[in-house]
């Protein structure tokens, strides 16, 4: 029987990724969800093969019906689209934690569902015993308690995923190195140590591919509530600025910044982006562990091959600034 692998956000990084890791493969079928079907982007992925289905994250009927007849599902949110709007990363939260908790109450109305694959982050104020709320982290986290304490059978049938620190993120301001002529560098202003700890996924697009498949080949044992780190490397945050300035055959150099002067080249970022960057700086290999104390299961566990990642210096040389 070919299954349904319904992929939430389709068009965007990560949705085109789990895409990827079905498309060809017939024992399945992919049903992509977006909100504009008749885009370039959906209709590239209806000219592959997928069924293109429009349905929006705050209607939660509207996703009921998309997700109907799928035995998997891969959900996720988009913080940055509400931050950005509201500029506002209370109110951001507030809209994620309604958009990932109607995606639970989708899937667990659905029948056929076999897996539930919830892209989500570790609970850094659990972690930091209060210290650190960061936003895009916590509306996940609410999602996820809601889907432990409210939806038993979807649990049964969830693996959390947490994805790490994208390549792209460089182009971020707060990330970007900037050219100082000079100095005859390129200077990353951060308000983190440079050996702090840096988990990546590094091209989210190319590398969530084989994480995802791995997840669902071995669903007996990624289900259940198990929690998937998808990395490809651990480096620090100066190793990964070198292998950003090899890519672009530059020099750089970290130049930590404290606190208030983050925030007052970034006032708004400071409050999320910042406030991560921080709770890495302090909680360093802790800050991807489960407060719980559950396995995070790596790509070791579920036999990922560094054959099958891209390099984080590939990815640096694709990324135009």
């Amino acid at each position: 029987m070919t299954k349904i692998v319904t992929v939430v956000g389709a068009t965007g990084a990560q949705g085109r990724a789990v895409v990827n890791a079905f498309l060809n493969n017939p024992a399945y079928k992919v049903r992509a969800i977006t909100r504009n079907p008749s885009g370039a982007a959906g209709q590239a992925l209806a000219a592959k093969g997928a069924e293109v289905v429009s349905a929006d994250l705050n209607d939660l009927e509207g996703l009921t019906k998309a997700f109907a007849g799928s035995h998997v599902i891969f959900g996720m949110t988009n913080f940055f689209e509400p931050f950005i709007a509201h500029q506002d990363p209370i109110k951001a939260m507030e809209v994620e934690v309604q958009q990932g908790t109607n995606l639970a109450r989708a899937a667990a109305a659905t029948a056929t569902l076999e897996h539930y694959i919830w892209s989500t982050l570790p609970n850094a104020l659990a972690v930091s015993a209060g210290k650190y709320l960061v936003p895009h982290f916590e509306g996940k986290n609410r999602v996820d308690a809601y889907i432990r304490e409210r939806e038993p059978a979807l649990l049964r049938k969830t693996t959390f995923l947490w994805v790490g620190f994208y390549s792209t993120n460089y182009a971020f301001p707060m990330y970007t190195p900037y050219p100082i002529p000079t100095a005859g560098k390129h200077v990353q202003f951060a308000n983190f140590a440079p050996d702090t700890p840096i988990s990546s996924i590094g091209d989210v697009a190319v590398n969530l591919t084989p994480f995802v498949r791995a997840v669902v080949e071995q669903r007996a044992r990624t289900a259940g509530g198990a929690i998937v780190l998808a990395v490809s490397s651990v480096t620090t945050a100066a190793d990964m600025l070198q292998t950003w300035a090899r890519a672009r055959g530059v020099q750089a150099q970290i130049v930590r910044v404290s606190g208030r002067d983050y925030r007052d080249l970034w006032p708004l970022w400071a409050d999320e982006i910042g406030i991560m960057n921080e709770y890495w700086d302090e909680y360093r290999e802790k800050s991807w562990s489960d407060p719980a104390g559950a396995k995070v299961l790596t790509k070791e566990d579920l036999g990922v091959q560094d054959a099958e990642l891209q390099s984080l210096e590939v990815a640096f040389k694709a990324l135009e600034l």
